[in-house]
C-alpha cells in the first residue's frame, strides 16, 4: 500500500503540475480557457492572479515530488510527512472550491480525489 499511495500522491501531483502550466504559462491561450471557462476579456483581467495561483499549485507538486524522492532514499518519516502535507493541502484547497462553488463540483473532485486516495493508502501502508 505504501507504493500506491506514493504513486497516488504522484498523480495528484503531475494534475497540480498540468494546472500550473494552465494558470501561470497558459492562461490566456485557448486551453486553459475552456478549462476555466474564461473569456479572452476576463483571462487579461486576472493574468496576474492566475500566475501566482499557478504556483501555489507548483510549490505542493514539488513537496510530493520531494516527498517521493525521500521515501525511495530511504527517509519514510520525512518523506510521507511532505507527501501528507502537500497531499492533504491539495485536498483541503479541493474541499474550499467544493463548498465555496457548487458548480465546480467536477474540477474539485479533480483536484482532490487522488491525493485523498494517496493519504488513505499511503497511511494505511505505513501502518501495516
Amino acid at each position: 500500500m505504501l507504493v500506491a499511495g506514493l504513486v497516488l500522491a504522484g498523480i495528484a501531483a503531475a494534475v497540480h503540475l498540468y494546472i500550473f502550466v494552465l494558470e501561470s504559462l497558459a492562461w490566456t491561450g485557448d486551453r486553459a480557457r475552456a478549462t476555466f471557462g474564461t473569456t479572452p476579456e476576463q483571462a487579461r483581467e486576472t493574468r496576474s492572479m492566475a500566475f501566482n495561483q499557478g504556483f501555489y499549485n507548483l510549490f505542493l507538486a514539488v513537496e510530493i515530488a520531494v516527498g517521493i524522492v525521500v521515501v525511495a532514499a530511504g527517509g519514510t518519516a520525512v518523506g510521507a510527512t511532505l507527501v501528507f502535507v502537500g497531499a492533504g493541502s491539495m485536498v483541503a484547497a479541493g474541499l474550499v472550491l467544493l463548498l465555496s462553488d457548487r458548480s465546480k463540483t467536477r474540477p474539485a473532485l479533480i483536484q482532490l480525489t487522488p491525493p485523498l486516495l494517496g493519504i488513505v493508502a499511503l497511511a494505511v501502508g505505513l501502518t501495516s
